[in-house]
């Protein structure tokens, strides 16, 4: 991946800018060959790049609980973004066929059983869809470090690498613009339906990984409707990564 020098990149903190570089062009050097490694080797958007001439791919990931090191994937689903333009005919699902039991108290929430589960595919295979679909492109995720934490996880299993991947949190963004306008953060009020609610977005089934996906990506442009109707903004403003922006 090109990656150009501090003192050559416009960047409003070009160094942290630089290690992120680094960080992704060592990844993917230790990457196998694969939708990993080209994903690593993609070229990104510059930070001060207008977000409606970005690409981004929502994505939502099911899981059997909340701990990467003791739980598993179960479901991945993504939608692509042209800027604020969400592409319905890129919308794609895999069930992930789970090695291990599925506690009952998970499948009450997103319902897929041990009999479901053990249709889908390879968490590789499945890995190898979504790395392919978010090559050139920013993850966009609520409650990201959930998301980031089973693909960090899950490649580190199966590859020894741990990707660095920059993101943009549909939480992190609503609760800094509830913060900015002084507003009260109810518990619980930063759930991603909850918030919908609040955008005036419609309501869709929870915990199914693409209508969850969907609902970040439609959250996340409405959010940036809020500051920048045209969504002039730069990238660097809506980014949520440590170590790379902030």
């Amino acid at each position: 991946m090109p990656c150009p020098r501090p003192e050559d990149t416009p960047w409003a903190r070009p160094i942290g800018h630089w290690r992120f570089c680094r960080r992704r062009q060592q990844a993917a050097r230790r990457a196998p060959a694969g939708a990993l490694r080209a994903c690593l080797e993609s070229a990104l958007p510059p930070a001060r790049q207008p977000v409606a001439e970005c690409r981004f791919l929502a994505v939502d990931l099911e899981t059997t609980g909340l701990d990467p090191e003791r739980d598993v994937i179960l479901s991945i689903g993504w939608v692509a973004m042209d800027g604020m333009h969400i592409d319905l005919a890129t919308a794609d699902q895999r069930l992930v066929r789970a090695d291990c039991p599925v506690p009952e108290q998970s499948a009450v929430i997103h319902r897929i059983t041990d009999r479901k589960a053990a249709g889908g595919t390879t968490v590789d295979s499945a890995l190898d869809a979504l790395f392919e679909a978010l090559q050139g492109r920013i993850l966009v995720a609520h409650h990201a470090a959930l998301e980031l934490g089973f693909l960090e996880e899950a490649c580190h299993r199966l590859y020894g690498v741990r990707p660095p991947l920059p993101v943009v949190d549909t939480l992190r963004l609503a609760e800094r613009q509830l913060r900015r306008a002084g507003r009260p953060i109810p518990v619980d009020s930063m759930r991603l339906h909850t918030l919908r609610t609040r955008y005036n977005l419609p309501q869709y089934r929870a915990h199914d990984a693409l209508f969850d996906a969907l609902a970040a990506g439609e959250l996340f442009a409405a959010l940036v409707s809020r500051f920048s109707p045209e969504a002039k903004v730069p990238l660097e403003r809506v980014l949520f990564r440590p170590g790379w922006f902030w």
